[in-house]
């Protein structure tokens, strides 16, 4: 087998790449990925460099046969990513080293966790140990490391001696429910009148839609646009990374895979909220407001994204990263993981050991996340014990 680089992902066609995504999920789809490289999302954007720079691996056997396809950008900074190593790129500078570039494989601005390595083989310990291999003897890349990959794909980064990180998201799972309201009766009386209220409270004066598929117009685009880069600068004081181009693509080319949600009142737009789907299940990416509702982002981020699913008969919604208020409302702890490979071994020990005391931590925050739910207790039992490490 050989390694292969790739600075686009035109390289290769649609059917190439779509025919080893299967149940990859919406952002390991082409046209996902496309729509970020066209659209100036990455490779240099119109704005400040938002540093990844696309280096997709592809893995031939002799017969120069097409095994594996790794997503993977070169990055000259640590942003976006949602796994966070500021800490070690400092102490590389503080001992005269660059850090950067580092390659990761994951999806920019995206913390999912989904497949990094897509191919039919099942033994994927030599597809890494070669990619590793590939990176380490020129000298250029400091680091190898994989984000928010699956726990199937841990074992084969430990044997390609890639120790884990642990972090934790807040996932919802679809148990089967036939309504929002035979979900809403796991919960304890008093948290289900509190979810009652909220909703109540957000949807007062408002009418409250959901758009997929042929509906979702030049229009609807434009109105989601705009609550997105407004929120964007009224947080942050800058423009979010995803362009309008990137956004008018994803539009047209992943139609299907695309749920809006618009809140407004008599008078106009009040927030939008787009969410992307397959099978593998729904989830929330964006939201924007123009005028301030309380309680508003709750029911178009996440209680309209749990009726969709359950309509839907989805099997997770997974809202996006961070937020200890998601356990209120029903999103479990999910254990996310990643996995690190530096070139440097006195750094790669450094950071294992790191990585060890931090488990630790990362164990105790999900037994308390767990703890904190709004269940009943019949309910509670049936709720997914994850294990860090």
């Amino acid at each position: 087998m050989y390694v292969c680089e790739h600075t686009t992902i035109h390289e290769f066609t649609q059917k190439q790449w779509d025919d080893l995504a299967v149940d990859a999920g919406p952002f390991l789809q082409f046209h996902f990925l496309a729509a970020l490289e066209n659209s100036g999302s990455i490779n240099n954007s119109h704005i400040d460099n938002t540093g990844w720079q696309t280096c997709i691996l592809s893995v031939k056997n002799e017969k120069d046969e097409l095994l594996a396809l790794v997503p993977g950008y070169k990055k000259t900074h640590s942003y976006g990513e949602y796994v966070f190593d500021h800490s070690w790129a400092n102490a590389y500078a503080q001992h005269g080293l660059n850090y950067y570039p580092k390659w990761i494989s994951a999806i920019p601005f995206t913390p999912v966790t989904s497949q990094r390595i897509l191919t039919k083989l099942e033994d994927l310990s030599p597809i890494i140990t070669l990619i590793h291999t590939y990176f380490k003897q020129p000298k250029t890349i400091s680091s190898c490391h994989w984000l928010f990959h699956t726990d199937s794909l841990k074992q084969h980064l430990s044997n390609c001696h890639s120790p884990t990180r642990y972090s934790v998201q807040f996932q919802w799972w679809n148990k089967q429910y036939a309504s929002f309201d035979e979900f809403l009766a796991t919960f304890k009386s008093r948290k289900r009148k509190d979810i009652k209220k909220e909703r109540a409270k957000a949807q007062q004066g408002i009418t409250i839609e959901r758009i997929v598929g042929n509906s979702l117009t030049d229009d609807v685009r434009d109105v989601f646009y705009l609550c997105y880069q407004q929120t964007y600068l009224k947080r942050s004081g800058h423009h979010g990374y995803l362009t309008e181009a990137f956004f008018k693509q994803l539009f047209q080319t992943m139609q299907d895979n695309i749920m809006v949600v618009i809140a407004k009142d008599e008078a106009q737009i009040l927030g939008t909220s787009l969410f992307l789907y397959d099978k593998t299940g729904l989830y929330g990416r964006y939201w924007g407001a123009l005028q301030d509702k309380d309680c508003l982002h709750f029911e178009c981020c996440y209680y309209q994204g749990i009726e969709f699913a359950i309509e839907q008969k989805l099997p997770l919604f997974n809202p996006g990263t961070q937020g200890e208020h998601k356990l209120l409302r029903g999103f479990e702890p999910l254990i996310c993981r990643s996995s690190h490979c530096m070139f440097d071994m006195r750094f790669h020990q450094a950071v294992d050991d790191f990585l060890i005391r931090e488990q630790g931590a990362m164990q105790a925050y999900y037994e308390s996340a767990l703890a904190s739910l709004p269940f009943n207790q019949e309910a509670m039992a049936e709720c997914k014990k994850g294990q860090v490490g």
